[in-house]
C-alpha cells in the first residue's frame, strides 16, 4: 500500500492512478551500473545545508517541485507532472550535481533540453538507480540506447 507523508504528524495510506500499459508515459529507472556509497553523499549534502542559500533553495524549489510532482502524480494530472518534473530535474541538476554519476551530467541535460525524458536522483545520489519520467517512452527509449532503462509504471 502507498502512502504518503504529508508531516511527521500526517501519514496517510494512499492511491495511484491505474497504469495503462498501453500509454506512451512512463516512469523507468535507469541503472547507473555504479554501487554509490551513501555517507559520502549525506556528507555533502550536510556541508551545502550549512549555507543559506541551499537551504533556500531546498525550501523554495526542491521541496516545492517536489511536493507539486507528488500531487499532479496522485491526482493525474500529467501536463502538470510533467512542466514540474522538467523544473526539479533542472533544480537537482544545478545543486546536486556531486551526488549524480559524472558520466550522467550530459544525458541529464539531453533530456532536459529535448524533453524526451527528465531524471531525478534517487536515494542519496553518488549511484545506483536514477528516477526517470517521460511522455513518450519509445523517444527515451531512443535517447537512451545506451543504457539499462527498465520500466515501472506506464500512463
Amino acid at each position: 500500500i502507498p502512502i504518503l507523508i504529508n508531516s511527521a504528524e500526517n501519514i496517510e495510506a494512499t492511491g495511484i492512478p491505474a497504469q495503462q500499459k498501453s500509454g506512451k508515459g512512463a516512469v523507468f529507472l535507469l541503472d547507473s551500473g555504479i554501487v554509490g556509497e551513501t555517507a559520502p553523499m549525506v556528507n555533502i549534502f550536510m556541508e551545502n545545508m550549512k549555507e543559506q542559500g541551499f537551504r533556500k533553495m531546498l525550501k523554495n524549489e526542491f521541496v516545492k517541485y517536489t511536493d507539486a510532482c507528488v500531487e499532479n502524480f496522485l491526482g493525474g494530472d500529467l501536463k502538470s507532472l510533467f512542466s514540474n518534473t522538467k523544473q526539479l530535474s533542472k533544480v537537482v541538476l544545478n545543486n546536486f550535481k556531486p551526488m549524480i554519476p559524472e558520466q550522467f551530467h550530459n544525458i541529464w541535460q539531453k533530456g532536459i533540453d529535448s524533453n524526451d525524458y527528465y531524471l531525478k536522483l534517487c536515494g542519496s545520489g553518488g549511484g545506483g538507480y536514477i528516477l526517470g519520467f517521460t511522455e513518450d517512452l519509445e523517444k527515451a527509449k531512443a535517447s537512451l540506447k545506451d543504457y539499462k532503462l527498465e520500466v515501472v509504471y506506464q500512463f
